[in-house]
């Protein structure tokens, strides 16, 4: 199983302070959370992908090929790449380039993201969301798996005998994660490829999370991918610590409840009640995070939300040093126990390539 954390990127006063970071802080700031993501033991760094303020990440492969570059087992991924407004095309290009870049640790994470009027800055129309992750996810599949696409559909100029370069890594394509929260038309377009299914529940209670999780599975199997369980799921979830639940709630509660996201409505208490977000002692997070299988099943990627609401840069360090060695270990060990054999392990490029390889053995 994987664990590791995810970013939105926003740039948010901290309530304590009043001091807002200058958006090149909030970059750097970025960087160092995911060197110290890789330093703590941690599989994973995702970025999201806004284009509008107050968040900065606006062109994610430009980070994580920096990344990259400063580090060796780090998993790099986003938390949401646009596939409604971006170009197939483009996308195509730039995963496979980053994937060369970073020796095949990266993969992708396609959603619609949560900012309407994101649409129209990109000449898109989002009454026709669903149609254009559909569309543009179907041409983006070939143009990774075909050295020549003719291609021809309704949201883009047609394609006549194209090439999109560099080709993937060994022949293996990025793997895709479809993230979704609540539209059942991506855990069904998830299951249809026999991609995984990334359900960011952190504002939502787990019953929710579990139907959309099961509609995936129960797909997947109906695609012929394989039984429900061997499905790949991924899940959200957020998290503040410190060694007594008390500290914990009195340091994260002004965050909380000036964040943009969740502040001024439901109380702290109730907010962590209904949904995944933790707040407490590591063994509380450790708890909280166990439960999760008992409502999807075993799963392979487990991400966390931990540099948003204005946290400080010290701050969220101390956290990932509390993750990585009072958490994760833990967490990998129970997660292992009584694992079925059939349930697959989180996919790599490594394990890719040598299933790919096998395929063609067995063909051959």
């Amino acid at each position: 199983m994987q664990f590791g954390i995810f970013s939105v990127g926003d740039v948010t006063p901290d309530p304590t302070t009043g001091r807002t970071p200058t958006e090149h802080e909030r970059i750097k700031a970025m960087v160092a959370i995911a060197l110290k993501a890789e330093e703590v033991g941690l599989d994973v760094f995702a970025t999201g992908e806004h284009h509008n303020p107050p968040f900065v990440p606006s062109s994610p492969t430009t980070m994580l090929g920096y990344i990259a570059a400063r580090t060796e087992n780090l998993i790099l991924s986003t938390s949401t790449t646009l596939i409604t407004t971006n170009d197939p095309v483009k996308i195509a290009e730039d995963f496979a380039m980053l994937q060369h870049l970073a020796g095949g640790r990266a993969d992708v994470m396609m959603g619609r993201g949560n900012t309407g009027p994101v649409y129209p800055w990109f000449g898109k129309d989002i009454r026709q969301g669903i149609n254009l992750a559909v569309e543009n996810y179907a041409l983006l599949h070939r143009l990774w798996r075909e050295d020549v696409v003719t291609w021809e559909g309704k949201f883009r100029t047609p394609l006549q005998s194209f090439t999109s370069t560099p080709r993937p890594l060994d022949g293996v394509a990025p793997f895709v994660w479809h993230g979704s929260i609540r539209s059942p038309e991506i855990a069904e377009q998830a299951a249809y490829y026999g991609d995984g299914f990334f359900h960011n529940n952190i504002f939502w209670p787990q019953e929710h999370t579990k139907k959309m999780v099961d509609l995936y599975r129960r797909r997947f199997a109906h695609y012929g991918h394989g039984a429900e369980e061997q499905a790949i799921v991924g899940l959200g979830g957020q998290v503040f610590m410190r060694k007594n639940s008390q500290d914990a709630v009195k340091e994260f509660r002004p965050y909380f409840d000036n964040a943009p996201v969740y502040g001024h409505g439901p109380s702290l208490e109730e907010f962590t009640s209904q949904t995944p977000l933790t707040v407490g002692s590591p063994q509380q997070v450790i708890d909280r995070t166990l439960s999760f299988r008992d409502t999807v099943g075993d799963y392979q990627r487990q991400l966390f939300l931990m540099d948003h609401a204005g946290l400080p840069l010290k701050t969220v360090l101390e956290q990932l040093d509390i993750l990585g060695e009072e958490v994760v270990p833990v967490l990998r060990e129970e997660f292992a126990k009584n694992r079925p054999a059939t349930v697959p392990d989180a996919p790599t490029h490594a394990a890719r390539v040598a299933s790919a390889q096998n395929r063609k053995g067995v063909d051959a």
